[in-house]
């Protein structure tokens, strides 16, 4: 009997030990990688791109690209490309813009992050970066997603 008063006892403390140790993980906030596509604008050989990017992990990205395909207004994907964002430090939001050269911007109806082909930190790889991926869009006429 008193061997399954201790099994109990040691299930109890347990127990209190786990629900503390998930209540610490609850607090901890998710990492987040969040892209938001701010604005597609005419440019002298195509179409600019701007994107507004924060980087929520703990640590800086050293690298972080993503390959994006380009739809045009019947849905057809006109273009596959890979946006280099470079440097992204802890913490920090970058406005980032790129040149689609040729491309008409009021031809474009949708933006897919089709893969994370570059997410490199400490303790950061590129299947935590996909994970923790959030795409949000202020283009009206364009759709941004994941």
């Amino acid at each position: 009997m008193k061997f399954m008063t201790k099994v109990t006892a040691g299930a109890a403390s347990a127990l209190m030990l786990l629900s503390g140790a998930t209540a610490a993980v609850a607090q901890t906030p998710a990492a987040s990688l969040a892209l938001e596509l701010n604005a597609l604008e005419a440019s002298d050989n195509g179409c600019r791109l701007t994107f507004v990017v924060n980087n929520g992990f703990s640590d800086a990205l050293d690298r972080a690209a993503f390959e994006i395909a380009i739809f045009n207004s019947e849905g057809v994907v006109d273009r596959l490309t890979v946006l280099e964002f470079k440097e992204l430090p802890a913490g920090k939001t970058k406005v980032t813009r790129f040149n689609l050269s040729g491309a008409d911007c009021s031809k474009i109806s949708r933006i897919l992050i089709n893969e994370v082909t570059d997410c490199a930190g400490a303790g950061v790889d590129a299947a935590a970066c996909r994970a923790a991926l959030k795409a949000t869009s202020r283009a009206d006429a364009v759709q941004f997603g994941v």
